[in-house]
């Protein structure tokens, strides 16, 4: 059963092909000599689930598949605001949401050995099997004024089915860091949202 983001026949055939009027193709015996049967009957298989549609992929439906980093480029004159984070779990996958007021930032998506703090470089006092590093330029997580627009944490124990923490690493210079800490290395994909702008990350289980 999925829990809900906090705030959040393959049979095979032979081809039949159909022309214009009444041509038809047929199959033909082998040079090998005459097709027989076995005695047995007929060849029966079990059925295969269907392939995922393109749709169900894209939508982000569907556990990821891949551990590749990601980097995505994009200047924007305005950086948008950081107002906070959810998460939840889904069937075979966990997905952390990173909520922003204003234009989708670019961002990286990245294998990291431990969290560091960014400003400060000292280390998160987290402890996990991998570590997967979200970070947002342009971008900031606190008002002109210096208060922060994503409040609580630093760290956020989601305790899903891959995902145990969610951790914000740092808001400097106009960069906002995100880490998540997981059970184990395992595929991953970001997706971006917009009515409103997020992006969102999911880890396999």
């Amino acid at each position: 059963m999925n829990r809900t983001l906090v705030s959040l026949a393959l049979v095979p055939s032979f081809l039949l092909v159909a022309g214009c009027g009444s041509t038809t193709q047929t199959a033909t015996p082998s040079p090998a000599g005459p097709v027989t049967t076995s005695p047995a009957g007929p060849v029966t298989t079990a059925p295969v689930e269907p392939a995922p549609t393109p749709s169900a992929v894209a939508a982000g439906l569907l556990p990821p598949t891949s551990t590749k980093e990601i980097e995505v480029d994009r200047p924007i004159d305005t950086q948008p605001t950081v107002t906070g984070a959810r998460f939840g779990e889904h069937k075979g996958f966990d997905r952390v949401v990173i909520d922003l007021k204003g234009d989708l930032p670019g961002y990286t998506a990245r294998w990291v050995p431990k969290l560091i703090q960014d400003g400060s470089g000292d280390p998160v006092d987290v402890k996990g099997g991998a570590y997967l590093q979200l970070t947002i330029t342009p971008a900031v997580a606190h008002t002109e004024a210096g208060k922060s627009t994503w409040t609580g944490g630093p760290i956020f124990q989601a305790k899903l089915g891959n995902v145990q923490n969610v951790v914000k690493i740092g808001d400097f210079e106009g960069v906002v860091s995100v880490g998540l800490v997981l059970d184990r290395k395992a595929p991953f994909r970001v997706l971006e949202q917009k009515s409103p702008n997020r992006l969102v990350v999911d880890i396999a289980h």
